[in-house]
């Protein structure tokens, strides 16, 4: 006896699934410059590697004989993958669907995936098309009730936040828990133009009265000025802003590279030919000797880390602090630098809840951390004040000082005060080397001179000339080489080492977390 019925009608029912919301939504999705959900799971893995759970889930539609007429597909689609050659869980909304809103079938398929990822320590990453909540005003009175919210299935979210990399990229308007289930992640990506997210859209706003809208003349302005990726990825929200799908796909599968599956496992090395002793001439100028002029610490990371390996996270906002990943002689690392091209290099409140937010992640996947140090200070003045900046700039330093992933840091020029002391934990060894364009201390010398020598000053038959004298005289009190002379810093070098120091830096601190594991 053969089961070739119940095969076929299996064969039926994917082929049905294989429609998503039909040829007239696939369509408007394409017509929108949108990719589908199965071509976008396609396009995000590696070739062929997608194998998908679930995939007959849906709403049934029977004649009176109760023979199946057609089925409408859950707006959900997650299955088990590869990405880099390593497992993954990857999941997609389907927006022709509904617009990617929950049903009774999709509930427990966004459960399944989210407990698939830290049940079997995988990866996860979600491509967010739609509200992917369950229900609208009309399901209440299909309902016949209305409820307190919940959400099934969050717990298993924190603790994949907890437990294993999180990636999700907002591929469309995203609100509610879509918003959400784009927040609660490790990385996130929108695409400019084709991604939104707030917490209502435009129609929910608008109910709310003319104090909670902007003036926006058309639907798609409105979404743009509510919730655009000009927005969310200045203010913190979301980490990047990309200008495709295609480079979103890229930016996720570059960011998994850096992370191990799961924490308690090791991230990977990778095959470097870039000379460990590779010596940039350049690095020996790059500093310049007005202590006001400005230079790109960018470059300055391309010419120490392994050729082509930084991977900027979050660039668009906390900008006093370049977050990225690079790698050191092939071992992964995450990396701290001052910009003194923004603020000059001053950390004000979101700088300061950027480094917090990285630092805590670095430590929580065990990768080593550089900090590339040129930093006056916590940011000053009434706004910053308003900004609760000295709030936000401890909490960064809290992180630091906890972390206990292995940290080195290299001091490019200034390290003043508060701000200057969070560096790096002064209460462990300290692995840290100097370049002769240092330049420290409790607070800068020359916004302090007129105070502090106020009586010398009015003394002098010549102010200008004794606030001179005095400003030579500090100038050598000042020189690095005086607090090498008490060990007060470690080591002074040459810039064109730093590269090979950084090196033997990680493979030390890739030992040492090695024996840890």
């Amino acid at each position: 006896m053969s089961w070739e019925r119940e095969l076929e009608e299996l064969r039926h029912r994917q082929d049905l699934a294989e429609q998503m919301g039909g040829p007239d939504k696939v369509g408007r999705q394409h017509g929108r410059g949108k990719m589908d959900a199965r071509a976008r799971l396609a396009a995000l893995v590696d070739d062929g590697s997608f194998r998908e759970i679930g995939k007959i889930a849906g709403k049934g539609f029977y004649n009176d004989d109760g023979d199946l007429e057609g089925v409408l597909p859950a707006p959900f689609l997650f299955g088990k993958a590869l990405v880099n050659g390593r497992p993954v869980v990857a999941t997609a909304d389907d927006f022709t669907i509904r617009g990617g809103a929950a049903d009774a079938g999709i509930s427990r398929k966004m459960v399944q995936a989210e407990k698939m990822a830290h049940e079997l320590k995988l990866p996860i990453i979600r491509m967010i098309d739609g509200t992917g909540g369950g229900g609208s005003v009309k399901t209440l009175e299909q309902i016949g009730a209305t409820y307190i919210p919940a959400v099934p299935g969050w717990g298993d979210v924190v603790t994949n936040l907890d437990t294993v990399p999180v990636v999700a990229l907002a591929l469309g308007p995203t609100a509610g828990l879509g918003a959400a289930r784009v927040v609660a992640s490790h990385y996130s990506i929108m695409v400019k133009g084709l991604s939104q997210l707030f917490a209502a859209g435009p129609a929910v706003v608008e109910a709310m009265g003319e104090a909670y809208k902007d003036g926006s003349t058309s639907h798609e302005d409105a979404k743009e000025s509510l919730g655009g990726s000009g927005i969310h990825t200045r203010n913190g929200v979301v980490d990047d802003e990309v200008g495709s799908e295609a480079e979103a796909f890229a930016r996720a599968r570059h960011f998994l590279s850096f992370m191990p599956e799961h924490t308690g496992q090791l991230a990977r090395r990778s095959l470097c030919t870039d000379p460990v002793h590779r010596r940039e001439e350049a690095l020996s100028g790059l500093v310049p000797r007005d202590p006001k002029a400005v230079y790109s610490m960018r470059r300055c990371l391309d010419m120490v880390f392994d050729q082509g390996t930084v991977f900027e996270m979050g660039k668009a906002w906390g900008r006093a602090c370049i977050t990225a990943f690079a790698r050191l002689d092939g071992w992964p690392v995450m990396v701290l630098a001052s910009d003194p091209s923004y603020l000059g290099g001053s950390w004000e409140a979101k700088t300061s809840e950027k480094v917090e937010r990285f630092v805590k992640l670095a430590d929580q996947f065990r990768l080593p951390i550089v900090h590339m140090v040129d930093n006056p200070g916590f940011m000053i003045g009434r706004e910053a004040e308003m900004a609760g900046t000295i709030r936000y700039g401890v909490q960064a330093m809290n992180a630091i000082y906890k972390a206990t992933v292995p940290l080195a840091s290299i001091v490019m020029r200034r390290a003043y005060g508060i701000a200057g002391s969070a560096m790096s934990n002064a209460e462990t060894y300290q692995y840290r080397y100097c370049w002769p364009s240092g330049d420290w201390g409790s607070l800068p010398i020359a916004g302090g001179l007129e105070v502090a020598y106020k009586s010398d000053l009015e003394a002098a038959d010549d102010p200008v000339a004794e606030l001179a004298a005095i400003r030579a005289r500090l100038d050598k009190v000042t020189s690095p080489f005086r607090s090498a002379e008490r060990f007060n810093v470690e080591d002074i070098i040459d810039p064109r080492d730093t590269r090979p120091l950084l090196c033997e830096f990680a493979d030390l601190a890739w030992r040492k977390l090695a024996s840890e594991a």
